[in-house]
């Protein structure tokens, strides 16, 4: 399998992502009160921080902490992303960050975040905003007992497409964006879960094909939910489209300092094509080497489908984040 590359220069002297301003006030929960999205339960959860703001640009700009019930730490810290098409969701919702939350039992601390979702601010917003999460956590590592130098990033669908962003972009400045908040702290991390996250939007609908899909979340059309987010059909610049690609910033990844990954997909995802991890795990080997990364398929599996939060698949993703960050 080869693997092609954007031509990206990050020495340019001009920032070539736009600084996209809120196109929804208030947050971007804001005008959509009638979700009927299940939240995960913390009420016997004692330590925990809620709507902690890690930035100033938005009202969606917070985070949740959660502490274990014993000990004192500094706590090696999950940083969870919710997934929802880059257009729903929010830092508490059941079936994405719940999966997590018995992480607290095993030592974990962990910050669940929200981001800036579509119908706010598209393209990079919401990857700016995960980076200054991820900074947040390392500079108020003492306030809240966590291990700045202990952290992993876990997310689902478009939270994989965001952790996978954070993996490969640890040292990418640009994508900062407006985020002014502790930039004397990298958003590197130590280890990725990615379930199921999205890649190549523009390779959705071939890679559906190939595998012999008749139904499928075809992303290469102007209503799409990568569309949407990209702020306008994903084939109309091809080159900006590859900008919300985690395999585009692999070429500057420094295999000593990159982060070990873990990636999981269903083999019968009809709203991820299987091939955007199998293909983001292969461009990861070739630059980091096949130690740095673990890739496993899951026969019959859909997208959140059960298989992922059974208590054998758990226990397969905290024996890859044991391994790194309590060693």
């Amino acid at each position: 399998m080869i693997c092609f590359f954007a031509s990206l220069s990050y020495a340019q002297p001009v920032n070539p992502f736009p600084q996209l301003k809120p196109v929804r006030t208030g947050g971007s929960n804001a005008e959509k009160p009638d979700w009927k999205i299940d939240t995960v339960n913390s009420s016997s959860i004692h330590r925990k921080y809620l709507a902690v703001a890690y930035g100033h640009i938005s009202a969606t700009q917070t985070l949740d902490i959660y502490l274990p019930d014993k000990g004192n730490g500094p706590f090696p810290v999950i940083i969870v992303i919710h997934g929802g098409a880059f257009a729903m969701g929010h830092s508490r919702m059941l079936t994405d960050v719940g999966p997590m939350m018995g992480s607290l039992q095993r030592g974990y601390a962990i910050v669940s975040v929200n981001y800036r979702l579509s119908g706010e601010a598209l393209f990079p917003a919401a990857v700016n905003d995960v980076k200054a999460a991820v900074r947040f956590v390392k500079a108020h590592a003492a306030e809240y007992h966590l291990n700045p130098f202990k952290i992993a990033a876990w997310g689902g669908s478009a939270g994989g497409n965001m952790v996978a962003m954070i993996g490969t972009t640890g040292q990418v400045n640009d994508l900062d964006g407006e985020n002014t908040e502790n930039l004397q702290y990298t958003s590197t991390v130590q280890a990725v879960v990615d379930w199921f996250g999205p890649c190549d939007f523009l390779k959705f609908d071939e890679q559906f094909k190939a595998s012999g899909f008749t139904e499928y979340n075809s992303s290469v059309r102007a209503n799409s939910s990568e569309s949407y987010y990209i702020g306008q059909h994903v084939a109309k610049d091809t080159a900006f489209t590859e900008l919300a690609n985690p395999e585009t910033y692999i070429p500057v990844m420094e295999p000593k300092t990159a982060p070990y990954f873990f990636i999981q997909h269903g083999t019968l995802d009809p709203v991820v094509p299987m091939q955007q991890s199998i293909h983001f795990a292969q461009c990861l080997k070739t630059k980091l080497g096949s130690n740095k990364v673990t890739v496993a398929l899951i026969p019959g599996a859909h997208h959140f489908s059960p298989e992922f939060s059974s208590p054998e698949n758990l226990n397969k993703v905290f024996a890859f984040l044991d391994a790194i960050l309590k060693p």
